[in-house]
């Protein structure tokens, strides 16, 4: 059975969310995080003694609500996150808006309400980012830029945190074979083999290597690629 700890995984219903719930699930109680009930449902039935967190985290009057009850928790996983690929002399604002408010303002927002909680138990952020977060390509501008954004969300948070207790991780995997990555090769026009590509599991044991490293030791940064 799960250990004591608390920990909440957004995106989990599928990809790297799901593989991180499941990596987590020896040792901790997990909250689901996600906007589909039945999906996340289906994945705590898969995971004794997970409970669904259903929320659109871009709508913030209910994620202050869905936050209000929570007053510790050991461990946050941001997984949940788009990718609306475009170039820049294609980009339209709605593009720019989209990327940003999920994979930044959602982020940002969700992590405040859930500071008293983490501070409480000296608790562990993690921030799935991506290789677009460390060098943009062309075509990938906008989502590039929300996730070079979200990487310094991430480098705030553990310099103003970590006299709190607080460890901040951001992992930064490459390539990895889930639904999102399908449809990217296809709006590419390319042929999709998962073999060339990470497993969502091997992101999750980055994860879990962060999560439980030693109480003197702070992973602050991994990047992960396909061999």
């Amino acid at each position: 059975m799960p250990g004591t700890s608390l920990a909440l995984v957004t995106g989990a219903s599928r990809g790297i969310g799901a593989a991180v719930a499941r990596a987590l699930h020896p040792s901790h109680r997990l909250l689901l995080g996600g906007r589909d009930p039945g999906s996340l449902t289906e994945r705590a039935a898969e995971l004794p003694g997970a409970r669904p967190w259903p929320v659109d985290l871009t709508d913030f009057d209910a994620l202050r609500d869905a936050t209000a009850g929570i007053d510790r928790l050991d461990v946050l996983v941001h997984s949940a996150g788009v990718a609306s690929l475009s170039r820049i002399e294609a980009a339209e604002p709605r593009m720019w808006r989209e990327n940003f408010e999920v994979n930044l303002v959602a982020v940002a927002e969700l992590t405040r309400l859930l500071l008293p909680a983490l501070r409480a138990a000296s608790g562990h952020v993690v921030v799935i980012n991506s290789g677009q977060g460390l060098a943009a390509r062309a075509g990938w501008g906008p989502y590039a830029a929300s996730k070079f954004a979200v990487r310094a969300f991430a480098d705030a948070l553990r310099a103003e945190e970590e006299a709190n207790g607080v460890r901040v991780t951001s992992i930064f995997p490459g390539r990895t074979d889930t639904e999102m990555q399908q449809a990217i090769i296809a709006r590419e026009g390319k042929d999709y083999s998962p073999g060339d590509y990470l497993k969502p599991d091997s992101v999750a044991k980055a994860v879990l290597a962060a999560v439980l490293a030693d109480p003197d030791a702070h992973l602050t940064e991994l990047t992960i690629r396909p061999r």
